[in-house]
């Protein structure tokens, strides 16, 4: 049963130009909400704003944003008012990882993935939550499996979606009660641009790929459910890998996450 009225939405996207982003704003154009689409690369978002609009017959906006900036959830709102807009929900979904034994990382670049997936996230929902309270709307924050386990060679992104699901956990119980709808959304290996901006597959240690549209499709079925909980994993597979996680030992998980992560066992398997 759909619970949502979509069509009294204006829903703000991040990372909307590809992938999930852009699967999350063909799904909700196709139940009537309006949409606020926001990236970095804004030729890509016009063009699915146009097509979206024509296709669906709602109002789609094209915000160009540089989410590493660190007075983003201020210049977003100015943006979204500028525009005449009011936005009711929120998804933060832009994000992206790196790859590498952590001691040999780009500092600078580690400070780019911080800002994009956990500043981005709170100045965001800091900025728009009065407004989604006074909709009665909701909030979906992106996190990953990569939140469930420590994550080798990926420290810095594991952390960062760790601290992702916490928050909107906690935001969840503050929540209550006040008809916002808020959850962690964790995808796994998926087909999106991630491993290529990443700059190597290994990042997803070659595991099997959702589509966007089955991670989106797993996103509103517990959107419109009748008691939302705090955080949906996409995926059987990896709802159970989740469940396993939680009942091996800390030392097992981060070995064996370790021997996942190692490009030499992809590398041998290959041959």
């Amino acid at each position: 049963m759909q619970r949502q009225n979509y069509r009294a939405q204006t829903v703000i996207i991040t990372g909307a130009s590809s992938g999930i982003g852009a699967s999350f704003a063909q799904a909700l154009a196709a139940r009537g909400a309006n949409l606020i689409l926001v990236a970095r690369r804004f030729d890509r978002l016009q063009q699915l704003a146009g097509e979206l609009e024509q296709r669906y017959q709602i109002t789609a906006t094209a915000i160009a944003l540089d989410l590493t900036s660190p007075h983003v959830g201020v210049e977003l709102k100015k943006a979204v008012v500028d525009a005449g807009l009011e936005a009711t929900s929120l998804i933060n979904n832009a994000g992206f990882g790196t790859f590498g034994e952590f001691v040999d990382e780009d500092p600078a670049r580690l400070s780019q993935e911080i800002a994009v997936d956990v500043v981005a996230p709170v100045q965001l929902s800091s900025a728009f939550l009065p407004d989604i309270i006074a909709a009665r709307g909701f909030l979906i924050n992106v996190a990953s499996m990569a939140a469930y386990t420590p994550t080798p060679r990926m420290a810095v992104y594991g952390a960062t979606k760790a601290f992702v699901l916490s928050f909107t956990e906690s935001l969840w119980a503050e929540l209550r009660g006040t008809g916002v709808t808020v959850f962690a959304l964790s995808p796994g290996a998926t087909s999106t641009e991630f491993n290529a901006v990443v700059g190597t597959d290994d990042a997803t240690a070659g595991a099997r790929m959702r589509t966007p549209a089955d991670v989106v499709a797993t996103a509103l079925s517990h959107l419109e459910s009748r008691n939302p909980g705090p955080s949906v994993i996409d995926g059987r597979s990896n709802r159970v890998a989740a469940s396993l996680g939680r009942l091996a030992p800390r030392r097992t998980i981060v070995t064996m996450m370790h021997r996942l992560t190692d490009p030499a066992r992809r590398a041998g398997a290959n041959a």
